[in-house]
């Protein structure tokens, strides 16, 4: 097995992945796919209803403008540089090697932590299909075949990414029809008049932001909204096995968000409809609002058309988490900023060989450490998660914005996609994440507290924090890549050559 390098072939690194592989269609896929819709939407409806009240559509709307924003940062940067490790790369390029390995560290952190969550969710699933409640009620059982899930996964994403995008073909068509026959089968409830007691209308003003109570409702709200929208950025992190890797990725990432915004309205529009506040606010359903909901809207048998949604949602989100974590490490050891090892890749399957078990290895070992831990340990880092996103998201977008400075004053297209739409997107998130970085701190904040302060903010900053000891390890052990400038200011160019040392 052959460790890459980092060398300029017609635009793209040649890391040694499959070029071509990918078209836009199965980019789009893989894109929605990572998201896990019907997860996302089960475990976070609630909580959102909880923060926001009706305003809910409001918040998924407005959380959709940063990710938008942040898409079109990715779009622009991917067209002259489209490498796999996407947030390092660039924003090493763009602000200098040091912020450029933490980027690539919140991404790898944010999809080790969601692993856990992600595994503990098909582990129960899988025996709820199958009316087996007595086992999706055991950490054991739940915890063993959630591990398992992990390990298949990390199987598939091995083999390669010709089968990876068709396993994701059919874990999305099979949650997408049962999202849409549940919304579509509670709204025709509602406006029948056979809807639960409480079911209301939908109304004009769930989309008014300025209901809202308080501006810490409102930055908790769009936090919770910007991780179900969380994960399109998987088809830019395959660029280098697309066909026309300067610009399917990039077009595939914008529309992967607009799939995925009327995902999300149609789904919370039915669910706020059907049942109105009181079910979607109570506690004991917060955790999986689809799961209630199902069986009051399909019935007990045909509710289990939710269930079988959430499992190939969590399954497909789980190879899909694998992949773009993968190689992430792959270009960082390509370029020398973590062990070259890293780099290694199949002869035959072209893939990131120890990245990608590497990536299952340490998701299991997360998984079951924190359950071992403690659950209250593994909720609060799955709040956490936000912060993550909030911080490599925002870093790509100012990162856009300066990396292309020179090209804004060329005309209005140039300065609205890569400059103003990247810049907004990335002052939300950092108000986002300063503000709910702020109210994490609070030792009543999430299931766990350190000393008097929150758990959720240990594990968001804490985990950063480890990132700057790690980079250090990490330059203490190979400076090569460290001791690189940034890039020069993007001038039209059709790719990027790596920078000398």
């Amino acid at each position: 097995m052959a460790i890459a390098e980092p060398a300029a072939v017609g635009g793209v690194r040649d890391k040694g992945l499959k070029s071509g592989a990918l078209g836009l269609l199965s980019s789009v896929v893989i894109g929605v796919s990572s998201t896990a819709p019907g997860y996302s939407l089960a475990a976070t409806i609630g909580f959102v209803a909880a923060a926001v009240g009706l305003q809910s559509p409001a918040v998924i709307l407005l959380a959709f403008v940063p990710m938008l924003c942040i898409a079109y940062a990715y779009r622009e940067f991917n067209a002259v540089d489209p490498d796999c490790g996407t947030t390092f790369a660039w924003v090493a390029r763009a602000f200098g090697p040091r912020s450029g390995w933490l980027g690539g560290w919140g991404i790898i952190v944010a999809d080790v932590v969601v692993m856990a969550n992600l595994a503990q969710i098909a582990g129960q699933y899988g025996f709820l299909l199958f009316g087996a409640d007595g086992l999706a009620a055991s950490t054991f059982w739940t915890t063993l075949v959630g591990a398992a899930w992990i390990i298949g996964l990390t199987y598939v994403c091995y083999r390669g990414i010709e089968i990876s995008a068709r396993v994701q073909f059919v874990l999305l068509a099979i949650e997408l029809a049962a999202l849409a026959v549940f919304s579509l089968v509670a709204l025709v409830k509602v406006y029948s008049g056979h809807a639960a007691k409480g079911a209301i209308h939908p109304s004009l003003g769930w989309f008014n932001p300025f209901d809202i109570p308080s501006f810490s409702a409102l930055s908790a709200g769009v936090l919770l909204a910007v991780f179900i929208y969380w994960g399109w950025d998987t088809a830019v992190a395959c660029n280098e096995e697309t066909r026309d890797a300067e610009h399917i990725p990039g077009r595939a990432a914008i529309i992967s968000t607009l799939c995925l915004l009327g995902i999300y309205l149609l789904v919370t529009i039915a669910c706020q409809a059907y049942s109105g506040l009181g079910t979607l606010t109570n506690e004991n359903n917060q955790g999986d609002v689809l799961a209630v909901l199902g069986n009051a809207v399909l019935g007990s048998t045909f509710g289990k058309v939710l269930i079988l949604a959430v499992l190939s949602s969590a399954a497909a989100s789980t190879q899909t988490t694998i992949l773009p974590t993968a190689r992430t490490s792959l270009s960082m050891a390509a370029h020398r900023a973590i062990p070259r090892s890293f780099a290694r890749m199949h002869p035959t399957y072209q893939t990131p060989v120890v990245s990608t078990v590497a990536m299952g290895v340490a998701s299991v070992a997360f998984y079951v450490g924190l359950v071992v831990v403690s659950g209250n340990v593994l909720g609060d880092s799955i709040a956490a998660l936000g912060l993550l996103i909030a911080f490599y998201y925002a870093l790509t977008g100012f990162a856009c914005v300066w990396y292309f400075r020179r090209d804004l004053t060329q005309s209005a297209q140039q300065l609205l996609v890569k400059g103003l739409l990247p810049f907004v997107g990335a002052v939300i998130l950092t108000a986002c994440f300063i503000k709910s970085a702020h109210d994490m701190y609070a030792s009543d904040y999430g299931n766990t507290s350190f000393h008097g302060v929150g758990g959720v903010f240990l594990v968001g900053i804490g985990s950063l924090v480890l990132g700057l000891l790690v980079m250090v390890v990490c330059e203490l052990t190979d400076p090569t890549f460290f001791r690189r400038r940034t890039g020069p200011p993007a001038p039209a160019a059709p790719a990027l050559t790596p920078t000398a040392p």
